[in-house]
């Protein structure tokens, strides 16, 4: 789990912009796609469940290894069943369809694999957006009033 405090700079709905200090640790963290360079730190938009206002320091958790198993879900399942449909259609060619070429056989179940597997993770990506494990949310406001601002 990654924990960052910061200032909240913008509050726009459900969401809050925070501006959190930029560190070393930041080129290798497993969140990197939350947070966005600005030459005045990191800017990451988060969920605001706890209605933090702008001004207000607050905690931002992000859940590292949720990004890691996302990654591991849009890039490694298309690949695996990729590969398991060619072995699977290069065995199914050469008992079933002898007169036909077993490795036309195999690419045509490792294409079809392939766009049924990137069309699960279609499918699965819109419910993952959705759940808060892969968003960075703010937990709870540690000091300031804030200003009360929403743009």
């Amino acid at each position: 789990m990654v924990e960052e405090t910061g200032i909240v700079t913008r509050v726009d709905g459900s969401t809050a912009t925070v501006m959190v200090q930029k560190k070393s640790a930041c080129e290798g963290c497993t969140a990197q796609g939350a947070c966005h360079a600005t030459p005045e730190g990191m800017e990451i938009t988060a969920l605001n469940p706890v209605h933090a206002a702008v001004g207000q320091r607050v905690k931002v958790v992000m859940q590292g290894g949720a990004y890691l198993k996302g990654s591991v879900m849009v890039y490694g399942l298309p690949l695996l069943l990729f590969i398991v449909g060619a072995f699977a259609g290069k065995k199914v060619g050469e008992a079933y369809f002898p007169d036909m070429n077993s490795d036309l056989a195999a690419a045509l179940t490792a294409f079809a694999a392939l766009v049924l597997s990137l069309a699960g993770v279609r499918v699965w990506s819109k419910s993952a957006e959705a759940s808060t494990d892969y968003q960075p949310v703010v937990e709870r406001v540690i000091t300031g009033t804030g200003k009360m601002h929403n743009d």
